[in-house]
């Protein structure tokens, strides 16, 4: 599969161990309640996603998070996983956005 961002060509990165990784980067804000990262967890394990990194925080009220995961196993479409895991945020009032960690590098760029 090749992945473009404008007429720029994507590379998807390989793994330490020489094995291909699919990674994604996702992000999740809102205001701070129980059962956020469990929610949003379980869509991930449900589609056997694995997380690889994940830093969150509560400050006054204002939840945040970034999950960086392991796709290349995923039993459903990276689509289907975006649209699973906005459903979820809906359901838990916090917005929740996945891009493939190549585009996010490619967005976030100096």
């Amino acid at each position: 599969m090749e992945l473009f961002v404008g007429n720029q060509k994507v590379h998807e990165p390989a793994a330490s161990n020489g094995i291909s990784s699919v990674r994604a980067v996702i992000s999740v804000i809102g205001e701070d309640r129980i059962g956020i990262i469990a929610g949003i967890s379980d869509i991930l394990a449900k589609a056997n996603v694995n997380i690889l990194d994940i830093t969150q925080t509560a400050i006054e009220g204002l939840f945040t998070m970034i999950m960086v995961v392991d796709i290349a196993k995923s039993t459903v479409s990276f689509d289907e996983l975006k649209n699973q895991l906005s459903h979820r945020g809906q359901e838990l009032s916090v917005r929740v956005d996945a891009q493939r960690e190549e585009v996010f590098h490619f967005m976030h760029r100096i």
